[in-house]
């Protein structure tokens, strides 16, 4: 494993992150709490030290998890979570429809107090206002609480999540602009590079130090490269809800990056990989829920990098869709 550290900061991350979602939401698959705290040990294990949460992830579970897992050595790992989501309150199954959410000082205090007794901590490395909108980045009283917060030690460090779904090119530009945040967390891989690399150019344009934590990095499995046209997916998975063009027009995709691949790396690592290329990207946050899986991941960063012909193929066939003629991709949040 390799490490970064955020710019003027003394956050220090493995280049491979854990994220949570996977083993606390149900939407890759059920995870007891046994289970996930043995995938997060072995996460560990392999220098693994960034661990992504959410207070909405498994209503409070995620965070718990992670309480669990590394009793004992909290000292030698990075926490991140995000608040902002109001579901306390709302208990109720709502398949993939958003909660509402509040980034009042009342509730950013309360959220972050609730964070820190379900992780059994006393600060959070990176606190990540979780799915902002234009109005928020606006909202002088949410960043002089997220300001009180770490003078208070409550948290080292805060940045914003963007999502749930791809897009959100304006909130992330101008949060980047006029707020100078350490971490902006959003969707960006080889597959999706729009609005992701616009998004990360604001750091350079108004010369931020504000560095990037990527998910979604392999498109939903898709750049894994595992992935056949008869590839299904349970009901309670996420990708069930994916149009079958979804999955034909992106097995079109995969075959013009098999160049990728080689005895010394697979297409999941070259994946990593071209992220890591980037050094405005603090680390990554693959979606992991096997041993397997995790294991390819965590040894991504020693194998050998992508060199200056394939990351210029790459761009040339990303400029073109890699070959597949298929309606423009429909974005969320402010885009114009």
């Amino acid at each position: 494993m390799k490490y970064r550290t955020y710019k003027n900061t003394d956050l220090r991350v493995s280049e491979v992150g854990f994220g949570l979602w996977t083993v606390s939401t149900g939407w890759w698959g059920q995870f007891t709490d046994g289970e996930a705290v043995e995938l997060m040990r072995n996460a560990f294990d392999k220098g693994i030290t960034l661990f992504d949460a959410a207070d909405t992830y498994g209503d409070g579970r995620s965070e718990e998890l992670i309480s669990k897992a590394f009793e004992g050595c909290r000292d030698e790992i990075v926490v991140a979570t995000k608040i902002g989501y109001l579901f306390e309150d709302d208990k109720e199954r709502r398949g993939q429809r958003e909660r509402a959410k509040d980034f009042g000082a009342v509730h950013l205090r309360k959220a972050t107090e609730n964070a820190l007794r379900r992780l059994r901590t006393d600060r959070i490395d990176l606190m990540q206002l979780h799915n902002i909108e234009m109005e928020t980045i606006a909202s002088d009283e949410t960043w002089d609480t997220m300001e009180a917060l770490k003078r208070e030690g409550k948290i080292r460090h805060y940045g914003m999540a963007l999502g749930p779904a791809i897009g959100w090119l304006y909130e992330g530009r101008r949060c980047i602009e006029r707020r100078g945040i350490t971490s902006v967390q959003h969707i960006y891989n080889m597959l999706e590079q729009h609005p992701g690399a616009k998004i990360q150019s604001a750091a350079d344009e108004h010369n931020r130090d504000t560095m990037f934590l990527i998910r979604v990095t392999h498109s939903s499995g898709m750049l894994e490269g595992h992935y056949t046209e008869d590839t299904t997916f349970p009901p309670t998975d996420h990708r069930s809800h994916r149009p079958k063009s979804w999955l034909i027009n992106g097995l079109k995709k995969i075959e013009t990056l098999r160049f990728l691949q080689s005895p010394e790396r697979t297409l999941g690592q070259a994946a990593l990989l071209w992220l890591l290329a980037d050094a405005r990207v603090a680390s990554t946050l693959p979606n992991i829920y096997n041993r397997e899986q995790l294991r390819e991941f965590a040894m991504a960063p020693e194998c050998p990098p992508l060199s200056e012909d394939e990351m210029a193929r790459i761009a040339t066939l990303a400029a073109d869709n890699f070959g597949v003629d298929e309606p423009p991709s429909k974005y969320k949040g402010t885009m114009e």
